[in-house]
């Protein structure tokens, strides 16, 4: 029980303490320490020589501001040396353009990237406010600064509407751009090529619609033989590990390319991120994609099966070499000729083998 007001009493200690937690003198009840007289003054000198039983502090929480103080001086020199660490480090090593999705060569994926950058910031925003008025309130409204817990705030319509209203808002700007990417994704009409492509164990096949070219693509020999156990060949002398093949998938640029996507044995996956197309390959059903390249981005683009489909999964890579309108006619004439020539030679050396 508290003998005087303000005060806590401590009966280890010669005196009471006060509410901050210091001893203050015993008071003997007498006129001369309430009005501090010299007989208070000299009890007073009395008590604050007996240093063994009686501590002299300073308010609550501010006997350690200091050492806070040096504990933040401590944490932004060991962040300013890392920044200076990671700032040391080679372009090479971080490699952020890997961590993003990529900008991509279509009409499609551009857009993808676009939305996707946008969710990003209205996150961080999203974030940075959160955290800003959690970091705030823990800062400014903490018990040592004689912050008092609102006790009477139980419930408030107001707060309710605003922290329902405002989720709301956001995820509706965000869902109509996202709905109409997904309507423009799938719109596989007007093309001016399709292909089809059948996935298999380990490899794909393209066949140019309305063509006799047909291509099986499978992962190089170069990387074929590097991946083997004990090799003895240095994978970074490789180029391009596991991400070549042997034959490319040919396309023209700024056309409409139409893929219809299937499998032969298992499930299947095709995806090349710079074009913006991830499409499961079904046995038994046909999907769809369809991109544009931009005319001004002619090039190899290279990409994987992203299905778990068996045991050589990881050596299905997908290449694709873009190249302008009058090259890929070039290509494709010169595929068709080398394709007739081996259909008239086989029936010859059929006949020849039955006469011998």
């Amino acid at each position: 029980m508290n003998k005087f007001p303000g005060e806590i009493y401590d009966a280890r200690k010669r005196g009471p303490r006060n509410s901050a937690g210091c001893d203050t003198p015993p008071r003997t009840g007498g006129r001369d320490d309430l009005i501090g007289l010299p007989q208070g003054r000299d009890r007073a000198a009395e008590v604050g020589r007996e240093g063994s039983e009686t501590r002299t502090c300073a308010p609550r929480g501010l006997g350690k501001r200091p050492a806070n103080r040096a504990g933040l001086g401590k944490l932004a020199g060991v962040a300013s040396l890392a920044a200076a660490a990671l700032g040391a480090l080679p372009a090479a090593a971080s490699d952020w353009g890997q961590v993003n999705l990529p900008r991509g060569v279509t009409n499609v994926s551009t857009r993808i990237y676009a939305l996707h950058m946008m969710a990003f910031w209205v996150c961080v925003c999203i974030g940075a406010v959160v955290f800003g008025v959690m970091i705030w309130s823990l800062i400014f409204h903490r018990k040592s600064r004689g912050a008092v817990p609102d006790v009477t705030l139980v419930h408030s319509a107001k707060v309710e509407v605003i922290w329902t209203a405002i989720p709301v808002l956001i995820l509706v700007g965000m869902a109509l751009p996202a709905a109409r990417l997904l309507v423009r994704i799938n719109n596989n009409t007007n093309s001016q090529l399709s292909i089809r492509v059948n996935g298999f164990q380990w490899g794909w096949q393209y066949k140019y619609l309305g063509t006799n070219v047909s291509i099986i693509s499978k992962l190089s020999m170069a990387s074929d033989a590097a991946r083997m156990l004990d090799s003895g060949i240095n994978v970074n002398s490789v180029p391009h590990y596991l991400l070549s093949v042997d034959h490319q998938l040919v396309v023209p640029v700024g056309e409409k390319i139409r893929l219809l996507i299937t499998s032969v044995d298992v499930v299947h996956s095709w995806w090349v991120p710079d074009l913006g197309v991830k499409k499961d390959a079904i046995p038994g059903f046909i999907n769809q994609a369809s991109f544009i390249i931009n005319p001004s981005k002619a090039g190899v683009y290279r990409g994987q099966c992203t299905e778990l489909c068996g045991r050589d999964h990881a050596f299905m890579p997908i290449v694709v070499r873009a190249v302008t309108p009058a090259a890929f006619q070039a290509w494709l004439k010169q595929k068709e000729a080398a394709g007739k020539e081996a259909s008239a030679g086989a029936p010859a050396s059929t006949s020849a083998a039955v006469s011998t």
